[in-house]
């Protein structure tokens, strides 16, 4: 006969003289009667008779008598507890028990024993409480509330959660959530904790021992092995007065990624025999380690592994070896450093720099070239996150800077490295946190020049006008190198760097041809075009019959491929799909192709000519002529056979409805042009662009016209100047261009591009008939003959059309005949130049530079 104590039945009714009536009971001894006392419930009267089974509505057989209202009585929680084995649980799990008692692991019900709760963990899957952050919510336990009083539990009091492999240390908070013998845990904490089936919960009795010295492992994908000073900070801050055991996991948000450690030992005040005689589990199972606390002071540490894991990690690390290319800058940035830290004798009477300012585009080697000189000198290194100054903790992250910045004065000679230190320090904040972080920033480096200690700040920007100014002024960081887009030689030398490991059969020509032809090309996108030509070469051997990853050699033809996917990351903003137009696809001409080889290929295959007799090579062409004369196609064939990097707008793509958006729109069109040069501007219809000032309607010249006009002379003729850059334009009206723009200097090549004449005719029926299957009968000299006056696109037309003319007579033609060329002649008219043709020979007369 199975005995129950009850706390409260579900026969409960409202009113005097009801009684308690549940048929699950057998036979109900009503003890611990504080337990109902301590829920509000009011007993009156007490009467017991072992003898019947069930409770009867029989006079004081078995009575309680209770006055509550109907708001306390939804209140109470249900709880009965087994006279055999003295657990508490839910009286839904009455039957479950009685099967399975004592209850053994793992368990099939939720049930509280000598103040512990036995249960599963489940996630907490509700909004979280008001005041209570997501970090917090992490290192709390949800419970019940009638739970938590039974184990004697306050909220947020610490509580022992063990599992069979792990024990972790966590909050108690109450919730209403799912059943009575709940334990919700959010869904990282479980992730973290790695806990799961069943789970024994009761309260940290004794204070845990303090840990002056916390040994952790890297682990999961994101591993940062070395822990640099603001990492560092950052686990000190997210775990103080945090409680944890041997085994547990932390996890710190770090760079927008989650890093995650095990601790594997720790060092406390204590002995650990006397942190277990404090541990008490109810199951009689000793924990694998005594909880402890770690306080702001704890020192957190790294554990090495193994020897072989050290050299790996030297392997890593950046070397002035690995750099390819930049010599003479990497030489004058040493000579800055080693001048601040005082490795250079009888400078102590000069007042020597104390920051340097390294920028330079995205991808350039910022990065790369400071970590290899940092590892070369002698010098303690700080790292400092620019990301510290975006913590909302005003206080927090005054108090990060200052230690990072005591941290390097304890340990100099040593080297504060920050970078992005314009997402750090902004020109242009109206935020108050942001404006004193910058104050602390710039207290801090004075205090350097007055501390007299040998101690650099090495600071890093890709948007060097986006610095506050206040940071750049002498006394602060005041020297500053600019790490270029890398030349032909210096691409030469880090494609040499990035291929020495890699098996490939380039030979010397080849490489040069490869530096040639990656113009704008940065040291972050030579290495990704390397690694897109190495996956080329594999994918091909896995295709063919070599299996031996060893045998696989990177050949030119996958690095042609990869060029074909690989565009310059400053290019990606304004890349241009040009279609493959070669000179041979475009019929005569030639006295136009010559020229523009002059503009383009000798500048970049004989450099050195043009200083030899003191001139420079033209920086703008101007195509013009009748519609239809192959200006465009010009255009599309010069990108491709020139293999630079070719910006293709249109005239009016550049106007805005909005104030400043024309003007600039054209700042950043050359801006992009010069960061990938050398490149091409081709801007078609220029006289939309270009128009003539006088001719504009407003007289006081402030139209955008006007404005976007004199933002493009700026541009192409300012003090700064174009460098690598070359604007090529066509229009078919160039007397509605400005005058100003047309002067030498801005555009030095005025080419007329007229209609074809009899050979060129001849060159384009050639070129468009290659592939037509004509009938014997048709004769190419009489159709030239017969297409006098008519434009390039014109001849095409009359070819397309008399492709469709034989297809209208016979769908399964196979040949077209003279007679549909006469057919397509009829159709297709030459459009009236002659007045534009006058246009262009008073424009020639004027402007005649050819």
């Amino acid at each position: 006969m199975h005995s129950w104590s009850i706390f409260l039945g579900k026969g409960i009714r409202r009113g005097f003289g009801n009684t308690i009536d549940n048929s699950n009971v057998l036979h109900m001894q009503c003890r611990q009667f504080y337990t109902l006392s301590k829920l509000g419930v009011r007993i009156r009267a007490v009467t017991v008779n072992k003898r019947n089974k069930h409770v009867r509505k029989v006079p004081y057989k078995l009575r309680i008598v209770l006055r509550m209202s109907s708001k306390a009585r939804k209140s109470l929680c249900p709880w009965v507890t087994c006279d055999k084995c003295q657990a508490t649980l839910a009286q839904k799990d009455t039957t479950v028990h009685e099967q399975n008692c004592p209850p053994k692991e793992p368990w099939n019900h939720g049930f509280i024993q000598y103040k512990t709760l036995h249960s599963t963990i489940d996630v907490y899957k509700s909004e979280l409480p008001e005041h209570l952050s997501v970090q917090e919510a992490n290192n709390m336990v949800f419970m019940s509330e009638s739970a938590l009083q039974l184990c004697e539990i306050a909220i947020r009091d610490p509580v022992l959660i063990k599992s069979k492999d792990n024990l972790v240390v966590k909050s108690a908070w109450p919730t209403n959530d799912k059943s009575l013998t709940t334990v919700l845990l959010t869904k990282s904490a479980i992730e973290l904790d790695k806990l799961e089936g069943s789970v024994r919960i009761e309260k940290f009795q004794s204070s845990p021992c303090m840990a002056h010295e916390i040994i952790i492992e890297p682990v999961g994908k994101n591993r940062i092995e070395t822990l640099t000073t603001d990492l560092n900070v950052l686990i000190k801050n997210y775990n103080h007065e945090r409680i944890f055991s041997i085994g547990n996991r932390i996890s710190i948000p770090y760079y927008g990624k989650k890093i995650i450690y095990k601790i594997t030992d720790a060092k406390t005040n204590e002995n650990l025999v006397d942190k277990f005689s404090k541990i008490s589990i109810s199951d009689g199972t000793a924990p694998t380690s005594s909880p402890f606390v770690a306080l702001y002071s704890t020192k957190w540490t790294v554990a090495e592994n193994s020897e072989d894991r050290g050299e790996s990690k030297k392997q890593r690390k950046h070397r002035l070896e690995c750099v390819g290319g930049y010599t003479n800058l990497i030489e004058d940035l040493k000579d800055a450093l080693n001048s601040g830290l005082g490795k250079y004798d009888n400078v102590e009477e000069f007042d020597m720099s104390k920051g340097i300012l390294l920028y330079g585009h995205s991808g350039v080697g910022k990065t790369m070239i400071s970590e290899a000189l940092l590892s070369e000198i002698e010098a303690h290194v700080v790292n400092i996150n620019a990301l510290v100054g975006c913590n909302k903790n005003l206080k927090e992250t005054e108090l990060l800077l200052k230690n990072l910045f005591n941290e390097a004065l304890e340990n100099a000679p040593s080297v504060i490295f920050i970078d992005n230190i314009d997402y750090l320090c902004p020109k242009k904040t109206s935020s108050m946190t942001e404006k004193q972080v910058l104050t602390t920033l710039v207290t801090l480096i004075d205090s350097l020049r007055d501390s007299n200690k040998n101690v650099m700040v090495l600071a890093l920007t890709a948007k060097p006008d986006a610095v506050d100014s206040s940071l750049r002024r002498p006394g602060r960081i005041d020297q500053e190198f600019e790490i270029p887009v890398p030349t032909r030689q210096t691409r030469k030398d880090i494609l040499l760097k990035v291929i020495e490991k890699m098996p490939h059969s380039l030979s010397d020509e080849d490489i040069e041809q490869i530096a040639y032809e990656t113009h704008g090309f940065v040291a972050a996108d030579i290495r990704g075009l390397c690694s897109q030509a190495s996956r080329n070469a594999k994918r091909k051997s896995r295709a063919g019959s070599i299996c031996d990853s060893n045998k696989v050699l990177v050949t030119r033809k996958d690095f042609n491929h990869a060029l074909a996917v690989v565009n310059p990351s400053a290019m990606k903003e304004l890349l241009v799909d040009v279609p493959n137009v070669k000179w041979s696809d475009i019929g005569g001409q030639k006295d136009l192709k010559l020229k523009l080889t002059q503009s383009f290929e000798w500048p970049l295959k004989h450099p050195e000519i043009f200083p030899k007799l003191g001139i420079t090579p033209p920086k703008g062409v101007l195509m013009f002529g009748p519609p239809g004369c192959s200006k465009t196609m010009i255009a599309k064939a010069l990108a491709t056979e020139s293999k630079l990097n070719f910006l293709n707008i249109k005239g009016p793509e550049l106007f805005s409805k909005w104030v400043g958006e024309s003007e600039k729109a054209v700042r950043e069109l050359f801006r992009k042009a010069k960061q990938v040069a050398p490149s091409i501007i081709f801007i078609d219809e220029i006289d939309a662009l270009g128009v003539e000032r006088s001719n504009s309607n407003n007289s006081g010249g402030n139209s955008v016209q006007d404005r976007v006009l004199t933002q493009l002379l700026t541009e192409l003729d300012g003090v700064t100047s174009l460098g690598d850059v070359t604007l090529v334009a066509a229009t078919n009206r160039p007397d509605r261009i400005d005058r100003a723009l047309l002067r030498p200097g801005r555009f030095d090549r005025l080419i007329y591009v007229p209609l074809p004449d009899d050979d060129t005719r001849m060159e384009i029926f050639n070129i468009k008939t290659r592939k037509m299957p004509l009938s014997k009968d048709v004769n190419l000299n009489d159709l030239v003959e017969l297409t006098e006056g008519y434009s390039g696109a014109e001849i095409q037309a009359v070819c397309n059309e008399a492709g469709m003319r034989a297809l209208e007579e016979d769908f399964n033609a196979t040949q077209i005949t003279t007679e549909h060329f006469r057919i397509a002649l009829s159709i297709v008219k030459p459009r009236d130049h002659s007045d534009l043709i006058k246009i262009y020979n008073n424009f020639l007369a004027k402007n005649s530079r050819e």
